[in-house]
């Protein structure tokens, strides 16, 4: 048992750089030295060290959960009592296995976290586990003071975000016969490690969150997570505050499906709270930059939106490419990608009078998956049953909809066309309205005012 034991330890120590080990050494150190470590011979730590040491920064049922995964970690086959703390050991395994270890590993801890029994838990507590996880990431980033100019949103009426974002993870769970877990009926289903594992595997947000609450939380280890991964940068021009439809949440689950090199930065483009209700401002504000994300929320409280990769533009054909997507945030969130059935990817129009104006994503003229009309303010989402190009439901409450609220953000960087247009003459970002002006016999005052440009080097 002793050569297990120390096997045991040496594997996780190898997982750490030194650097790495040592600050995890010095972390149980301060936490097994204070007033509230363990009273035992050996060195370890208590609920009250840990809970004293990480202070508000999380919840506390997500603190005794983590406690208790380590604590339950059976190291050389024989049971420990439950006044026993956590040895160093222990804690070093644990860091090891939720922070670096495989899915196997993950589960090992997660289900210790769930329950003090060995062997199968109940799908209830798996959903419970999941919804202490999501909101302990919202809390922690929060007393961080992290959330990157995003807010915790409490919608009234509806289920609270971290509900909504743990039922789509926990949605991800299998039984051994391959369905997934839908319906309360099968909440009392027995989730062996198996299944657990599988789902660790699949649902990587599960691996991502406890990584987010162990770095923030303990304060350990923090140079290795990479937060703009995670959780995209806001920009608001020219300060100009509003309230989102959006929530630090609803982000966080959107931006983990956008190509990884646009992950890092949202640039609101458009806010019909802040630009007005017009279709023609909505065009003139959102094309020739980049890829986006526009969501919206009906007067039934649904709100649901697309993923445009590429940028948009004024055109009668059809634009964009695989990589777009629909998406719900509520009442639940889910992301519907394409079938490769057609490719109805993007559509945006305006001013034509034998072709529908306005802009929608997927289906068909006049029955698109999502389709926001000129006449701003009113849209459609139909799918009998689902969209051809996303395979997505209907995403409004009814059919035809209606809607205050629409938002479009720029994600990533922003194109080289956009960068070269902000550096134009205001004479060439319009050549419309300059022929318009030379038509009608007025000069134009600015064009003596061009600055000379730089010669290329």
């Amino acid at each position: 048992m002793g050569n297990a034991k120390s096997r045991s330890g040496q594997n996780a120590c190898s997982q750490f750089l030194p650097e790495e080990r040592a600050e995890i050494d010095r972390l149980f150190d301060a936490l097994s030295s204070g007033k509230h470590s363990s009273n035992t011979p050996h060195r370890s730590f208590s609920l009250q060290a840990l809970q004293s040491h990480i202070g508000e920064a999380l919840p506390p049922e997500m603190v005794t959960r983590l406690y208790d995964g380590m604590q339950r970690v059976n190291l050389t086959g024989t049971a420990k009592g439950p006044s026993e703390g956590v040895s160093q050991e222990q804690f070093t395994v644990s860091m090891s296995h939720l922070l670096k270890g495989n899915s196997e590993e993950k589960s090992l801890i997660i289900l210790k976290m769930i329950s003090a029994t060995e062997g199968p838990v109940k799908a209830r507590e798996v959903l419970k586990f999941t919804e202490d996880l999501v909101g302990s990431v919202v809390h922690v980033l929060d007393h961080r003071q992290q959330l990157r100019g995003w807010t915790q949103k409490k919608a009234p009426g509806c289920p609270p975000r971290v509900q909504v974002l743990a039922a789509q993870l926990f949605s991800e769970m299998k039984l051994q016969e391959g369905e997934k877990l839908l319906g309360p009926q099968q909440l009392d289903c027995d989730c062996d490690r198996a299944m657990i594992e599988d789902w660790v595997f699949r649902t990587p947000h599960v691996a991502t969150f406890l990584s987010v609450v162990i770095h923030r939380g303990f304060l350990l280890l923090c140079s290795s997570l990479n937060l703009s991964a995670l959780l995209p940068e806001r920009l608001v021009d020219q300060g100009r505050e509003f309230e989102s439809i959006l929530d630090v949440l609803s982000v966080i689950y959107l931006n983990s499906h956008l190509p990884r090199e646009q992950r890092h930065r949202w640039h609101l483009l458009f806010s019909s709270e802040l630009h007005g209700h017009s279709f023609a401002q909505l065009c003139g504000l959102i094309t020739q930059r980049g890829p986006c994300v526009m969501l919206l929320e009906d007067h039934d409280g649904h709100v649901f939106g697309g993923f445009a990769s590429c940028s948009w533009e004024v055109k009668p054909q059809f634009q964009g490419d695989d990589r777009c997507f629909l998406f719900s945030i509520s009442p639940s969130m889910a992301v519907y990608t394409c079938t490769g059935y057609n490719d109805h990817y993007m559509y945006l129009n305006h001013r034509q009078q034998t072709i529908p104006n306005g802009l929608g994503m997927g289906g068909q003229h006049n029955y698109f998956g999502l389709w926001i009309d000129v006449d701003f303010g009113k849209g459609h989402s139909k799918a009998k049953p689902t969209c051809t190009t996303y395979n997505s439901p209907q995403l409004s409450a009814k059919e035809n909809f209606r809607f205050e609220k629409l938002e479009v953000w720029a994600v990533g960087d922003p194109p080289e066309s956009q960068l070269a247009k902000s550096k134009k003459s205001i004479l060439d970002v319009d050549p419309e309205a300059q022929i318009l002006l030379e038509s009608c016999g007025r000069s134009c005052h600015s064009q003596g005012l061009r600055e000379v440009p730089e010669d290329d080097e």
